[in-house]
């Protein structure tokens, strides 16, 4: 008899959760089509490549300058006296390294001034995601899932929200 008993309380304690979940309103939000398509994250985009675009341009021009360099002494390397040719090699790695040093410090600003700028977005995001969820009342937004279903996904809204400032 009082297994019995423990038995309906144990189903009565599992189906009980289970009947709080069915009436929980849930959302979720693919957090990379926001970065992608929001009015926000577009912006952010453009001004970076019209940030980095003149430094950009800069290491295309070092590079063609430096592959024509050694071009060149390929070229001409068996005909240079041994000095030149030392001389010309020795120009071509420091040109070399000067490219390499420039490449690394124009990835790390961008990289840390794209961080700064999808910070912004994603704080943005966060907070029109909230007003909607205060809005619609959902009890709780996803913004990583395995799988969600489009009955859910509530991106539209949030990048409508971006766009409109609201």
């Amino acid at each position: 008899m009082k297994r019995s008993g423990l038995a309906v309380l144990a189903a009565a304690l599992i189906c009980l959760p289970l009947t709080a979940w069915a009436q929980a309103k849930i959302g979720f939000v693919n957090s990379d089509r926001v970065m992608r398509e929001a009015v926000p994250a577009i912006a952010a985009q453009k001004r970076l490549e019209k940030e980095f675009e003149p430094r950009d341009r800069d290491l295309q021009t070092q590079a063609k300058h430096l592959q024509t360099l050694q071009e060149d002494f390929d070229r001409n390397a068996m005909t240079m006296s041994p000095q030149d040719r030392r001389s010309a090699e020795r120009e071509i790695n420091e040109l070399n390294r000067e490219y390499q040093r420039a490449q690394r410090g124009f990835r790390e600003d961008l990289n840390a001034r794209r961080n700064e700028e999808l910070a912004a977005v994603l704080d943005r995001a966060n907070k029109a995601i909230k007003e909607i969820a205060e809005k619609d009342g959902y009890d709780i937004i996803f913004q990583e899932a395995v799988y969600a279903s489009t009955r859910i996904d509530i991106t539209d809204k949030v990048i409508e929200a971006l766009a409109t400032g609201k």
